[in-house]
């Protein structure tokens, strides 16, 4: 029972620094124009890596040939072209691939 509690102190104490020493050195990081170049195009490249690493496995020879995935690709990028919101692009964007892959290209039911 010791381990266990200390397995979980150790757990608690990790997850606990690892959340909240960002915020504790925000300002001695902040000056830093390394760090701040690093937070103003580290959000739009991880975009871009899940992006392509999505779009990668998609089998395009099947039906519907990513036809889902390409249509919200292109709502997002349009959307967030308007707004510059990433929460409203992503939110959207998510929203227009369940709508099509639910309803606008469901798979033929087999006989």
């Amino acid at each position: 029972m010791r381990y266990l509690i200390g397995g979980l102190g150790v757990m608690f104490l990790t997850t606990a620094l690892t959340r909240t020493l960002p915020f504790l050195l925000a300002a001695r990081l902040g000056a830093r124009p390394r760090l701040r170049n690093l937070g103003r195009k580290l959000p739009a490249a991880i975009m871009v890596l899940l992006s392509l690493q999505s779009l990668s496995e998609v089998d395009y020879l099947r039906y519907p040939h990513g036809l889902p995935e390409i249509l919200a690709s292109g709502v997002v990028l349009a959307v967030h072209g308007l707004g510059r919101n990433s929460l409203l692009s992503i939110s959207v964007g998510t929203l227009a691939y369940a709508l099509c892959s639910q309803f606008v290209f469901v798979p033929p039911i087999a006989p």
